[in-house]
């Protein structure tokens, strides 16, 4: 199974609590975590992409989006044992170009260190946005002198390597899906919860799956 998270409401939920929106991120990272040791004991998940940083969130305030930076940095050089223990195999979509060299080696060490395992891959979505993928897919297409069919474009999207996505969970309460996985989330199952994301738990996620499970899935048949 390919899950899917948009992890929407950690600024939310650090203004209900009286704390500062930096706060509310670094709760968020603490349910990465979690979440990523749970469905790494799941045999049900195979792959979890979680929607980190998006090609919009560079219109955030200046200081959140370096205090965003820097928390990647330390939460990969600081979870890299994490990974190691629960044989999880690390993967990143989106342009990462527009990163530090030192955050791009980063990521790359965190890859290069977990690659051989197989019992989870962790997905993060970095400077992601679905359209731009695409299009990113489509100018690859050109230069190659391929012919653009939908056979041609998956294979040269970001998740050329991993399936569609199965079920797709949305925190907060928000109803939308703000640019994340279009073409991969075609067929796949949604589920929006208005749980704030620091605050969704192994527990609430387990249950979405089991009602996943109850639903019939016809991919456009009868």
């Amino acid at each position: 199974m390919h899950i899917a998270i948009i992890m929407d409401g950690n600024g939310r939920w650090a203004k209900a609590q009286g704390k500062t929106r930096t706060q509310g991120h670094k709760a968020g990272a603490e349910v990465v975590k979690k979440i990523t040791q749970y469905a790494a004991q799941n045999k049900d998940i195979k792959y979890l992409t979680l929607y980190a940083f998006s090609t919009e969130n560079w219109k955030r305030p200046k200081l959140e989006v370096e205090f965003l930076m820097k928390l990647l940095d330390n939460w990969l050089q600081q979870e890299l044992n994490t990974y190691i223990k629960n044989e999880v195999k690390f993967e990143v979509i989106g342009d990462i170009s527009k990163f530090s060299k030192k955050l791009q080696n980063r990521i790359e060490e965190t890859k290069e260190k977990t690659k051989n395992f197989d019992k989870l891959t962790q997905i993060l979505a970095l400077n992601y946005g679905s359209r731009d993928e695409i299009t990113r897919a489509v100018k690859k297409l050109c230069n190659k002198n391929l012919e653009i069919t939908q056979e041609n474009i998956s294979k040269n999207l970001d998740t050329a390597n991993f399936p569609d996505v199965d079920l797709l969970i949305r925190t907060s309460g928000e109803i939308r899906v703000s640019n994340f996985l279009l073409w991969q989330i075609a067929y796949a199952e949604m589920y929006f919860t208005p749980t704030l994301w620091p605050d969704f738990t192994p527990n609430e996620l387990e249950k979405i799956i089991e009602e996943f499970k109850t639903r019939d899935r016809r991919f456009g048949g009868i």
